[in-house]
């Protein structure tokens, strides 16, 4: 054709060439930094933590696991995230089809509530149900006058999971459904579809791998929790204390191959959640 420039072989190689020509040596310095990185901050800390849990043998090991405390503890943090993490599915799936497939006054002012829990320490979210729920606070009296018990108790540490939690799943969800449209639901309500027909045939299946790792972020989160939950638990003994806190009960009282035996049963339970999201990953990608 006439005025077309043919392309050179200059161009071709070009466009073959990688994104990047620094000298072999930067990659592997790179990769060499990251990798010590990694050594130094999250393979030797858990390596410490498995050493000193089996310090002492396997049988002192087994009796601080099967310590009535310690399976009280597991129990309240199974528990815990058992009604953390469908509650922050629910609101995050909701929070994430509003924002993305509607348009209404306010959306801002939602996404920035959302992200609210990023941006506070969990001890702050832990005083704020004390200062709503406690003996002196907001609803104090009228809790105490009715024998109902928030903080210090169960229904406390949840509601502390849930602020620090509810983010995750949200915020899985709206970079996916924003980047997916709304063309595909625009199209099965034109063919007939209504809202929870458009939701379960069309919108889920194709954020269902995104809520599954929000799912598995959330989850973490829930059983690894400290701070928030920290303030508003009371470290009742059997009672009140998930893993996290009694770990740091153990630790401050010299029981320290317990408290990392404890220690390495989260950090099991962590590798669980990290297995089944690669797995997962590995399974989207195939």
């Amino acid at each position: 054709m006439a005025g077309t420039v043919p392309m050179t072989s200059v161009q071709t190689s070009a466009q073959a060439s990688p994104a990047t020509t620094e000298a072999a040596w930067v990659k592997w310095l790179l990769i060499a930094a990251a990798g010590l990185a990694m050594l130094w901050l999250i393979v030797l800390p858990l390596l410490i933590v498995l050493t000193e849990a089996l310090k002492k043998g396997w049988d002192v090991y087994v009796v601080a696991l099967a310590d009535p405390d310690a399976l009280s503890a597991l129990k309240l943090t199974l528990i815990v995230a058992l009604v953390t993490v469908p509650l922050t599915t629910v609101f995050g799936i909701a929070a994430a089809w509003a924002i993305t497939k509607f348009k209404f006054r306010g959306k801002g002012a939602l996404i920035t509530l959302i992200d609210l829990p990023f941006a506070v320490s969990p001890v702050i979210g832990g005083l704020i149900f004390v200062l709503v729920f406690g003996a002196n606070g907001w609803f104090g009296p009228w809790l105490s006058d009715h024998d109902i018990k928030i903080i210090y108790a169960v229904p406390g540490i949840i509601l502390a999971t849930l602020f620090v939690t509810f983010p995750f799943v949200a915020r899985e969800l709206i970079p996916l459904m924003e980047d997916q449209g709304t063309q595909e639901e625009e199209a099965a309500v034109t063919l007939g579809a209504r809202g929870w027909h458009v939701f379960t045939r069309v919108t889920l299946p194709n954020i269902k791998w995104g809520l599954l790792y929000g799912m598995i972020l959330c989850n973490a989160r829930a059983m690894g929790e400290f701070g928030a939950v920290s303030v508003v638990s009371g470290h009742i003994r059997g009672q009140t204390n998930t893993l996290p806190l009694h770990v740091e009960i153990l630790y401050n009282e010299y029981q320290f191959s317990a408290s990392f035996a404890v220690a390495s049963l989260l950090l099991l339970l962590a590798l669980v959640t990290l297995l089944f999201k690669s797995w997962l990953s590995w399974k989207n990608a195939h």
